[in-house]
């Protein structure tokens, strides 16, 4: 286990165990990113049950009986083989949420993200949009291969024994800002601009850096060539998470494929709508009760490094 069996801190987030401490939210040590000038804590009385990242964007985990039902807010969760309950917080929440496990409600304070603007110059117009027959068909072909991949769910830990970084390398961009991408097309000549929220955590790795599995999984997708994403996997840990790896040069697993944390399963690049080499890694929860996945939605995967990791 990473960290000692009572309470423990690191320089980003306090995530506790199951030893009745509390647990704390605090400023991730991200670029650009300013801290919230509150944290938030789970009550001593509380923490026996339920332990996490209580940030936007982060997760809480809840201990219950088999077969129960968790309450989070109007989310209601099955209790699986693991006796818990994980709900991945999402990025908008308000500042406080309703647990409610065994008829017991607990409100619980939830610490705010302070998400930026970013423009990012100089992208080519057709990756912003696909302009042309061929990549309208090429993105087309790709997001059905994603929502399959989405769809596929799979039993497993979730964040149950913690996530490690899925390469060696600093970060460079995080989860949260509002981008707005500016280019020029480079078939018509033509100005374009977009926004988009980015959805994941970024690490500035050369092509060719090794990706391994951040935590345990079932590879629900492995393309060497989708047309936003370039090479992309995806790795269900289970509990509806779903790790996203983008801009891939190589991808050296299969769907179907069972990964231990730490397996290599591909190597950074620079493909599909990216401007310099790095990693694209995000986290989607999926509410594991529904085959309806509208509502499905991404997380904060930098928060979830903190959680310990059991060995």
């Amino acid at each position: 286990m990473r960290a000692a069996a009572g309470c423990f801190s690191t320089p980003l987030i306090a995530a506790l165990l199951l030893a009745g401490c509390s647990v704390a939210a605090t400023p991730s040590e991200l670029p650009a990113m300013a801290p919230p000038e509150t944290e938030a804590a789970i009550p001593a009385a509380d923490a026996a049950t339920c332990f996490g990242i209580l940030r936007q964007g982060g997760l809480i985990i809840c201990p219950a009986e088999t077969g129960s039902l968790v309450e989070f807010g109007e989310m209601r969760l099955s209790v699986g083989e693991t006796g818990t309950a994980q709900y991945g917080l999402p990025r908008t929440l308000p500042a406080e949420i309703e647990v409610r496990r065994d008829g017991i409600a607990t409100r619980l304070p939830i610490a705010p993200r302070e998400d930026e603007l970013r423009v990012v110059p100089g992208f080519d117009c057709d990756k912003i949009d696909a302009r042309t027959p061929a990549q309208k068909a090429h993105a087309a072909d790709s997001w059905t291969k994603k929502q399959a991949g989405f769809a596929s769910l799979n039993p497993g830990r979730g964040a149950l024994d913690g996530f490690i970084l899925p390469a060696d390398a600093p970060p460079s961009s995080p989860f949260g800002p509002t981008r707005k991408y500016v280019g020029v097309s480079k078939s018509s000549g033509k100005p374009c601009e977009s926004l988009s929220v980015h959805q994941g955590f970024d690490l500035a790795a050369p092509v060719g850096t090794p990706v391994v599995a951040p935590a345990a999984g079932i590879v629900t997708l492995a393309d060497p060539d989708l047309y936003y994403e370039g090479g992309t996997i995806f790795l269900d840990h289970g509990h509806g998470l779903l790790s996203v790896f983008m801009h891939l040069s190589e991808v050296t697993v299969a769907a179907g494929d069972e990964v231990r944390r730490g397996d290599l399963i591909a190597k950074t690049g620079n493909t599909g709508r990216s401007t310099g080499p790095h990693l694209h890694w995000a986290v989607k929860w999926r509410n594991p009760d529904t085959e309806n996945r509208g509502g499905d939605y991404y997380i904060d995967p930098a928060l979830l490094l903190e959680l310990p990791v059991i060995d």
